[in-house]
């Protein structure tokens, strides 16, 4: 079972502004840095995803390739490279939280290309239905 992390998107609403801005910034690799190096590093990094949070909804995620920490003592840091592809996920409420936390595979969502009918719904109206449990 797969491991993942979950993490609020700061300066983007829409998963449309996030891909707007990776193509604006460009680079080799699409990297998150964060200040801790996650001590269940190896088992993002075998087959889990960072699920992204806009505005309080899990609306997306990105496999999470590899796991570094970069720098040494005090200056170490943690850089996470991520796929390029950006997967869309059924929209879920979730409320906010300071730097990042582990998801299981079986709380996290399922991917939009996977439900019959979601992926042409309005993500207003599905996060709705999702909200009051009717889907």
């Amino acid at each position: 079972m797969a491991l993942h992390m979950i993490k609020l998107c700061v300066g983007c609403d829409t998963v449309e502004e996030l891909i707007a801005w990776r193509r604006a910034r460009g680079g080799a690799e699409w990297r998150l840095h964060t200040r801790q190096t996650p001590k269940r590093a190896a088992e993002l990094i075998s087959g889990g995803s960072l699920y992204r949070v806009f505005k309080g909804m899990i609306l997306c995620r990105q496999a999470i390739l590899a796991v570094e920490t970069v720098g040494e003592g005090g200056q170490a840091r943690c850089e996470i490279v991520l796929d390029e592809a950006v997967v869309r996920v059924a929209p879920t409420p979730r409320r906010a939280f300071q730097g990042w936390r582990y998801l299981t595979d079986d709380d996290a969502p399922q991917d939009l290309s996977s439900l019959d009918g979601i992926d042409t719904a309005p993500p207003a109206l599905v996060a709705r239905l999702r909200e009051i449990g009717a889907w």
